[in-house]
């Protein structure tokens, strides 16, 4: 198989060198010509090894060493920085990469330390070597779970599925090597790393990464050029809570081509807030580790607030009951879970073929565990997961997330999540977990469940309302509702 990324391959034969720029981290960035050499360098040094860890620290060395070990052909493990060492310790157990790929100075710990440490020099210098071929269906990442039910599980990520999702979001985006991405997401996961890395690399564009994200890193790059945004909804929820002192950051955002939201639903009230401010509005999309993207909402469609959009090009999508038989006609309303087929997916878990086959249909579509409602013009919106998300309460079936949204545009509340507990009345009632806007003077239970009756219905107002200070939340700003106890 051909580089992933044709823009290093052409660096490599042009007279010329590319000094395009495609990667800038701060003050610190490298051309294609630069990027082709130095990650063809180090590919050299890793090759004919079957997986290599990366410690994926936001800098400039992660995305040199992932791009080098795709063109080695050698899968990489990319590595969150913040993990204790009891998950660290169980993903390098069950993955076994023979190196691990750092920055110089990077102090690793223990277990990774006592692996064989490659320094990656951004900076190398010499004739850029040639790629090493790789089968499509050969493993590009090894991206491991959160591990909600269990320890993480190692997610096979095919060459294929990484080509194959990248090129299909170049269609609905209509992404080109014009485009210029600026973006602060942490480089472990599907979201920054392989949309916002391999991305605009695949594109022959440039990415812009902010090391942390900022409003004011936001607004200095979309003033400088700019184009495209990604973020997740914690991200977009202080660029929104920024706009009404901040009309420069409104002014930036104004600018942008496209401002994408990602990894988890972005509020309704937060979609309003921006779009008013900025005239632009943000679209979502939705996808997985296991199937990286699904769907999105079109550069040419129509933005519409909560839903992530229509399947993208090659991607099969179908709801389905819980007995698992499709729903055949779409009506906003009916709750299904999602099932996927298409190129996009991943081969499998590693070294767990008893959950491999437990994620799959016998005819091949994968279960996403995610339920949404589709419209009848083939909009999805998701209401939420169906371990955590589905309340079955009174005859209902009710997704969390179109109540969170509901409390959310209550005046009181800040933050909100919904879960739902056993009730011997009800099957289960709703549960709300607020942030109150001021915490001296919290919405009542009534105030609040007269609020959702009147916008949803009442079989959808919360029966009990706990006040806390903060919402448990993990990396990606995800609320971890398992954390959120009934005691």
């Amino acid at each position: 198989m051909s580089s992933l990324f044709p823009a290093l391959s052409d660096g490599r034969t042009d007279a010329r060198p590319d000094a395009r720029p495609a990667l800038r981290f701060g003050d610190r960035s490298l051309t294609y010509a630069e990027l082709a050499v130095a990650a063809g360098a180090l590919a050299d040094r890793i090759a004919g090894h079957a997986r290599v860890a990366v410690w994926a620290t936001p800098a400039l060395e992660t995305a040199v060493a992932v791009v080098a070990a795709l063109e080695a052909g050698v899968a990489a493990v990319p590595l969150n920085p913040k993990s204790g060492e009891k998950e660290l310790g169980h993903i390098l157990t069950d993955s076994a990469p023979a190196l691990v790929l750092a920055a110089p100075g990077d102090e690793l710990p223990p277990p990774v330390s006592d692996l064989n440490r490659i320094d990656v020099d951004v900076r190398a210098t010499g004739p850029a070597p040639g790629t090493n071929p790789s089968d499509d269906e050969a493993p590009a990442l090894v991206v491991y779970t959160s591990g909600t039910t269990g320890p993480p599980k190692g997610a096979l990520i095919p060459r294929r599925a990484v080509a194959a999702t990248l090129d299909a979001l170049a269609d609905a985006w209509q992404w080109t090597g014009d485009d210029v991405l600026v973006h602060g997401l942490p480089l472990f996961h599907v979201h920054g790393l392989v949309l916002g890395i391999l991305g605009p690399l695949r594109r022959g564009g440039c990415v812009r990464h902010l090391g942390r994200f900022t409003t004011e890193g936001v607004a200095r790059e979309l003033n400088a050029g700019a184009t495209m945004l990604f973020g997740v909804p914690t991200m977009y929820h202080r660029i929104a809570q920024a706009l009404s002192d901040d009309p420069e950051l409104a002014k930036a955002l104004g600018r942008a081509r496209l401002l994408v939201s990602g990894s988890a639903a972005l509020p309704v009230h937060d979609h309003e807030r921006i779009a008013a401010a900025t005239g632009r509005r943000v679209i979502e999309r939705y996808g997985m580790t296991e199937t990286l993207m699904n769907t999105s909402v079109r550069a040419d469609g129509e933005p519409r607030a909560g839903t992530v959009g229509v399947p993208l090009p090659g991607v099969e999508l179908r709801l389905v009951e819980e007995d698992g038989a499709p729903i055949t006609s779409y009506d906003g309303e009916t709750v299904g879970e999602i099932q996927v087929r298409g190129p996009n997916l991943f081969t499998g878990y590693l070294n767990r073929p008893d959950a491999t086959t437990a994620a799959f249909t016998a005819d091949g579509w994968f279960r996403t565990g995610d339920m949404a409602v589709r419209d009848p013009d083939g909009y999805v919106r998701i209401v939420g997961r169906k371990a955590t998300d589905l309340i079955k309460s009174g005859g209902y079936k009710i997704g969390a997330g179109e109540i969170e949204n509901a409390l959310l545009e209550h005046p009181g509340v800040r933050e909100a999540a919904v879960t739902g507990e056993p009730d011997a009345d009800l099957g289960e009632r709703i549960v709300a977990w607020i942030v109150p806007a001021d915490p001296q003077a919290p919405p009542s239970t009534e105030e609040l469940a007269d609020h959702v009756a009147a916008r949803l219905a009442p079989h959808k107002r919360p029966r009990v309302v706990h006040h806390l200070d903060a919402l448990p939340r993990n990396d990606m700003g995800k609320i971890m509702k398992r954390a959120l106890s009934h005691d």
